[in-house]
This record gives structure tokens, sequence and C-alpha cells, in this order.
């Protein structure tokens, strides 16, 4: 059910699906809760999930001032605080891949699990030529105005402050993920607008990581193939890890 919640300097909204223990589920750049619309049913039915859009994205008003990937996740620590009240898996899509890891890191205490999908830790993570300054497609223009409450007008901002965003954040090193101390799950599509090295090396910079390279998918892979990624999502989120038969990264230190 479609609500809100006064932040410190932010009228937050946040939908809310299924029931059972919390998760909280981050959209990527440009777009709103929506984007998971293939993936809600799945998880709800498991969990009871939270969806909050961050300032300047989809019902949430934008404030002044540039974005920053810090503020969007103290945002999301206060909303962990305030609203779910608990600690809790947290799946994030892409720019909000970013803002979980950047949560991890800081407040490992409120994350129980952590999904990052097709996100980078660093800028350089993005495939050449990904992140430019040409217009987004009609359609997230479309999405925008249908529920922004600044209206379609404010839309160029929003695009603006995530092109300058992206210029140098996020910018976490190897030694920031390795304070992330809960299970990690790191997903990208073989064909990800994220590099497969940069993937690798989040996965091996993270202490309790685990990694799916979902093959025949792109940036886009929770859509293209959403019973797969559902499937290994929710796996991931409600099974222990297996005692593997010829562990090498995961080998007992003597």
């Amino acid at each position: 059910m479609p609500t809100s919640v006064q932040l410190s300097n932010v009228h937050t909204w946040y939908d809310e699906a299924g029931a059972g223990e919390p998760l909280v589920m981050l959209h990527p750049a440009g777009t709103d809760a929506r984007a998971f619309s293939p993936n809600i049913g799945a998880l709800a039915a498991r969990f009871h999930v939270y969806l909050p859009e961050r300032r300047g994205h989809g019902h949430t008003p934008d404030t002044p001032g540039p974005f920053s990937f810090d503020q969007f996740a103290q945002d999301i620590i206060e909303f962990m605080e305030r609203v779910v009240g608990a600690p809790a898996p947290l799946i994030g899509m892409s720019d909000g891949a970013i803002v979980g890891l950047h949560v991890a890191a800081k407040r490992p205490d409120l994350i129980r699990g952590l999904v990052v999908v097709a996100g980078v830790f660093h800028y350089d993570g993005w495939v050449a030529g990904v992140i430019s300054d040409e217009p987004p497609p009609d359609f997230m223009a479309q999405a925008y105005a249908e529920v922004s409450p600044d209206g379609p007008d404010h839309f160029p901002t929003v695009v603006e402050k995530l092109a300058r965003l992206h210029e140098t954040d996020p910018a976490l090193s190897t030694s920031d993920l390795a304070r992330i101390a809960s299970r990690t799950l790191v997903m990208v599509g073989d064909d990800d607008q994220v590099t497969l090295e940069h993937a690798v090396a989040m996965y091996r910079a993270i202490p309790n990581a685990e990694l799916a390279v979902v093959p025949g998918t792109s940036h886009g892979l929770l859509v293209e193939k959403p019973g797969l990624c559902n499937e290994l999502i929710v796996d991931f989120l409600t099974t222990e890890p297996i005692l593997t038969l010829a562990p090498i990264r995961r080998r007992s230190t003597p």
C-alpha cells in the first residue's frame, strides 16, 4: 500500500507488498518502484517488501543541490530505522545497487543480506561510453511525468543532476567493500553496462560474496529474465550457503 514518511529533509514516498520478514528494494536511476514490477510478486510471496523512491525519483520530490550516493544512502538508512524498524535484506538495481553498497559499508548492522544487481562500486566500472550526456529514453520521461510531484518540466533538471553525479560517483574502494559484513550476491548480465571484470572485482573484494552472471541478458536482466533472476534472489535470501565439494575462495583457514 503506497504511503510516505517525512525523513530529515525529504518527504519520501514508498510502496509495500507482502507479509513476513522485511525486505527493502532500491530502484535504478531515473525510474521508480515500478521498475521492479516483474519481481515484486515472487518476493512479496516470501517477504514484506518495502519500495522507497529516492529524492527526485518517482513520487518523491526533488530537493535543492546535487545528488550524491552518500546522501541517497543516508536517506535509506533513516528510512530503515524509521519505517522498517529492523535489520533487513536489501536489493538494489543499478544506481539502487550503488546506494545499497554505501548503506552496507556505512551501517552493516542494518543489512541482513545484500543483492547487488548490475551496479558498480566505482564509476570506472561502467562500460566505456555508457555514461554520457545523451538524452534518456522517452519512456523514462513519460514515467516521470505520470507520478512526479515536481511536474514533467522538472525532468531535465533530474537528468542533469544524474549526469553530474555519474561523472565522479561512486568512488568506493575495495577497502570500503571489505567492510561489508553481510552475505552478498553480486548479479550481472553477461552483456551488461557493468564490465564483467568490475563485477568480479566486487565479488572478490566483499568478504562473504557470491557471484551470478545471468546468461543472455543485459543491464535490464531483472526484466529480461525475471523468472530466473527471481529464483536466484529468493534462493539466496531464504537458504543457507551449501557446503561445496571443492572450495577455493571459501576454503576453511587451517
